[in-house]
């Protein structure tokens, strides 16, 4: 049986692959090159809009346990990420390009995978799994409005970090270390002093952004917040987020520094770097005024600007299942940042659940029991818990999956207690067969 995926997203490249994998056929659409969104810059499937970084991997970490899990699910997402990997301490980043890069050419090469370059405007007859994104297109946006009788998707405004080239970061003034010197260094460390610090808050927090229609401070995502809303919070916001100095010490003082902006690098030739944590959207002259009152990055080469731009996501708990798909119809699903799930990771494993329900539907076999226990299966549940009153997108956490049945008093333990019954558990359902 033919399959449809729209959007060649993450959540729709991995869907696409894990229903080829199970010997379905898929047509893949994605409306790239022939229409790009506004955040959006290269041909290639499952690019990385924001950060290169797909966060912790550690599996005391909740996205770390999410990350062993679809990696021993066979995820192609998590493979081709691993295959582009750059240094970034205790996280796993990638080469931007090389892994959109990847990710295309395994895509196109299956051959189980027929893809079509052209925009989707309606809800085709199911089978199919939906995974425009966050930025989905005017008319399919619509088209997705009046599938499900409403008008309105609810909404919050996302924003990326700057790039700056690595030969205009002034080494003089910064220094290599990771957080806690775990793993190797693969951090650009700028210090700042509390007047240098004090004096860039003030700068930012009075910087002018550039327009974004109805932008509200308390619409935006606390997942994602732009650095000039954090300024506007109070001095010392930023010093418990991205200028966090603990953990870090200045070389030049042998001292724990009052501030600390981090880079990472973006790719693999670390010629480019992101300033971590730094999303942002001010105006692009404001940026460079601002960022390069950090001392490391007077002279600093802006390679790409910050930008925001409005993601879109349904009212999930009330029209999806656990397996993403339409309460009123299953073979029509949804994948990706429009069903609530929030990150690079969540998304991956959203397309993945959702083809993976699918195919069990399609072939006539019993659904991928994913208890809440897993992190998979926990972010199936939190999407379709129609007792949540306000529901907001959600990265994973250990708060939504099922707690342990003991109490441990030390966190780090206690996630890592859940984190092993989740992959313990996770053996038995692959041993199954899913």
């Amino acid at each position: 049986m033919k399959v449809t995926v729209i959007g060649a997203g993450l959540a729709g490249s991995e869907a696409a692959w894990q229903l080829a994998q199970r010997g379905l056929e898929v047509t893949l659409y994605e409306m790239k090159p022939q229409k790009m969104s506004p955040a959006h810059h290269s041909e290639d499937f499952a690019e990385l809009v924001c950060s290169n970084s797909l966060r912790g991997d550690r599996l005391e970490n909740a996205v770390g346990l999410l990350k062993e899990e679809l990696r021993r699910c066979g995820s192609l997402i998590l493979s081709c990420a691993e295959q582009t990997r750059v240094e970034a301490g205790g996280c796993l980043a990638v080469d931007r390009g090389g892994f959109s890069r990847l990710v295309t050419e395994r895509i196109r090469s299956h051959p189980g995978i027929t893809v079509v370059s052209q925009e989707v405007t309606r809800i085709p007859q199911g089978p199919v799994i939906v995974a425009t994104g966050p930025l989905t297109s005017e008319a399919m946006s619509q088209a997705i409005g009046e599938y499900f009788g409403q008008t309105e998707y609810l909404h919050f405004f996302d924003a990326a970090a700057p790039l700056v080239t690595a030969e205009s970061i002034d080494m003089d003034l910064a220094w290599w270390q990771s957080r806690y010197d775990r793993g190797t260094p693969d951090y650009i460390n700028c210090a700042m002093d509390k007047a240098q610090y004090e004096a860039f808050v003030q700068e930012l927090a009075a910087a002018e952004e550039a327009p974004v229609h109805g932008f509200e401070d308390k619409r935006v995502f606390e997942g994602c917040m732009p650095v000039e809303v954090m300024a506007r919070r109070g001095m010392d916001t930023l010093r418990y987020g991205p200028l966090k100095p603990v953990g870090l010490t200045d070389p030049a003082t042998g001292k724990e520094p009052y501030a600390v902006a981090q880079l990472r690098q973006d790719n693999a030739a670390k010629s480019v770097f992101n300033l971590v944590g730094f999303q942002t959207h001010l105006k692009f002259g404001e940026q460079k005024r601002v960022l390069s009152m950090i001392p490391a990055l007077k002279n600093a080469e802006f390679v790409r600007y910050g930008v925001m731009h409005r993601n879109t996501f349904l009212q999930s708990p009330k029209l999806l299942d656990r397996f993403y798909a339409d309460r009123r119809d299953p073979m029509v699903a949804f994948a990706g940042q429009m069903t609530g799930v929030e990150g690079y990771v969540e998304s991956t494993a959203s397309g993945y659940l959702a083809a993976v329900a699918m195919a069990a539907r399609i072939q006539g076999r019993s659904l991928p029991n994913f208890p809440k226990t897993t992190a998979i299966g926990a972010l199936g549940y939190y999407i379709s818990d129609g007792s949540i009153e306000h529901f907001q997108p959600m990265n994973i956490n250990f708060s939504i999956i099922a707690p342990l049945e003991k109490r441990i008093r030390k966190k780090a333990e206690k996630n890592l207690a859940i984190a092993r019954r989740s992959l313990e558990q996770l053996e038995e359902l692959l041993a199954g067969g899913i």
